[in-house]
């Protein structure tokens, strides 16, 4: 089942709209430049490394409304594995794919489609988050201990894992 990750909806003004935005709900904005299309991220729930902390909450994004784009509504992102494949089965589903995916820098594969009761979604393939760091390998570190007390000289061995980077 591929799940809802976030929304966007279409603005006139921009600093009008984050403005609203943060004052009527407390949400924090990001501007982005034109290389970005002017889009602007909104953060509506503390957001850690993986996403948003909260279960089920997501965040969102308003783009400027463009007198030559279709159906400029508010819309959901869906996340897929593979974008290629599901532009292949919203096609045989019925829906139509609004143009070829595209790639936002850091983000992923995105492309919009309208379903059959004619509703703009779109859908992201996500690049893996921290695909570029190394796992951390677990060491094995063994130490070798007297053991106290009653003046025993049994050893003890304890081992210990450590987390390191490589």
């Amino acid at each position: 089942m591929d799940p809802v990750v976030h929304f966007e909806m279409p603005y006139e003004d921009r600093k009008r709209m984050a403005k609203f935005y943060r004052s009527a709900f407390g949400w924090q904005t990001q501007m982005l430049g034109e290389e970005m299309g002017s889009y602007v991220l909104a953060t509506t729930v503390e957001t850690g490394k993986k996403g948003p902390k909260r279960p089920g909450a997501i965040n969102g994004g308003f783009y400027p409304k463009r007198p030559d784009w279709p159906a400029q509504y508010p819309s959901i992102v869906i996340a897929v594995d593979d974008i290629k494949k599901a532009v292949v089965k919203i096609a045989r589903s019925g829906g139509t794919v609004l143009g070829e995916p595209m790639e936002i820098p850091g983000v992923g594969s995105y492309v919009s489609f309208v379903d059959p009761e004619d509703n703009r979604v779109s859908m992201l393939q996500p690049i893996p988050r921290n695909w570029h760091a190394p796992k951390a390998k677990a060491k094995k570190r063994v130490e070798t201990k007297k053991a106290v007390g009653s003046g025993s000289s049994r050893k003890r061995k304890t081992v210990r894992r450590t987390g390191g980077r490589s």
